[in-house]
């Protein structure tokens, strides 16, 4: 079992951001009706620090690490589009075996995509991230997102923001589910601004101490 460490060298990232960056964070969560159930937002609490397994990667990923002209604030959700998030989906989970970083790479924690088809969840979430911008989404809805799971361990999936909800691709379930019904905390995630900018998931008074020991699974 790895851990979700903090790294303060997301510094180095910040400080060479484009200077127009918005923190404006804000997240409506004004829900409306569809299909006889509500719509559901994440809501966000400001930035925070971001995973220094994401750190690492950026530093060999650079291009894949920048903020992307093409920005749309959510997708809308057509049966089409909700679909091919299950094809993608569906497709991940199938062509890679779970295994642990330390299986892999005899590291505690190293994000990257799926090598010669293994990988732990971030490696999952890279790969889903990728294969849907390479189809046209843009990238400012597919969030990479890390929670704690039903065994209160970390783990991470990727929040796709659309018109009808936040929606989770994970690499435990084929199944697409809003967020609000996976039995997940949610910790943080990238800004639909700036992939290098992660933002807080919960409220201030429940943010230290459950920031502080979240680890990573399969």
């Amino acid at each position: 079992m790895k851990q979700f460490v903090l790294g303060s060298a997301f510094l180095m990232f910040i400080s060479s951001l484009p200077g127009d960056v918005t923190n404006d964070h804000s997240i409506s969560v004004t829900p409306p009706k569809i299909e006889a159930q509500k719509v559901a937002f994440l809501q966000s609490f400001g930035d925070t620090l971001p995973p220094i397994g994401y750190v690492n990667f950026c530093r060999e990923h650079q291009a894949d690490c920048q903020p992307q002209p093409k920005f749309a604030d959510r997708v809308q959700l057509t049966g089409a589009k909700f679909r091919e998030l299950e094809q993608v989906n569906m497709q991940v989970n199938t062509s890679v075996q779970p295994m642990t970083d330390m299986e892999l790479y005899h590291k505690v924690e190293y994000w990257t995509y799926p090598t010669k088809h293994k990988g732990d969840c971030e490696d999952y979430v890279l790969l889903k991230q990728r294969l849907l911008i390479e189809r046209g989404w843009p990238e400012s809805t597919l969030l990479i997102t890390v929670v704690r799971d039903e065994n209160k361990e970390g783990h991470a999936v990727l929040t796709v923001r659309t018109d009808k909800g936040d929606f989770v691709l994970d690499n435990k379930r084929n199944e697409i589910l809003r967020f609000a019904d996976t039995p997940y905390t949610y910790i943080k995630r990238q800004s639909e601004r700036n992939p290098l900018v992660w933002i807080s998931l919960l409220p201030p008074e429940t943010a230290p101490q459950t920031q502080v020991s979240a680890s990573n699974s399969h």
